[in-house]
């Protein structure tokens, strides 16, 4: 795994944790919906103007992730195009290293 897969996970990760969130807020604005008052419904008017601008940031933190992803599927595929036979060497030693360490077990 190199540096930008393992930058790439925590960026996944907080997407998957803000689509729960969003859901969950969503969820408490549904059951608060036959509650009155004036302040609740101003709370739920914030909460939905919120929630809005969270799906949009989502989106957004959605479609960098899809691009970085392509730019590192890129860069991956030139660099084997580029280097054929360090890309076979690498793939290579991964395996033999998997496979010394499977055959411990």
């Amino acid at each position: 795994m190199n540096q930008l897969d393992t930058a790439l996970e925590p960026k996944e990760k907080l997407v998957a944790d803000l689509k729960v969130v969003v859901s969950d807020a969503e969820e408490l604005l549904a059951a608060t919906a036959s509650q009155t008052g004036e302040k609740i419904a101003e709370l739920r008017e914030r909460m939905q103007t919120n929630l809005r601008m969270a799906r949009l940031k989502l989106a957004d933190a959605e479609a960098a992730l899809r691009e970085s992803t392509r730019q590192v599927a890129k860069a991956t595929d030139h660099y084997v195009h580029e280097n054929p036979w360090k890309a076979i060497g690498i793939a290579a030693g991964a395996g033999l290293l998997v496979g010394m360490l499977i055959g411990r077990r």
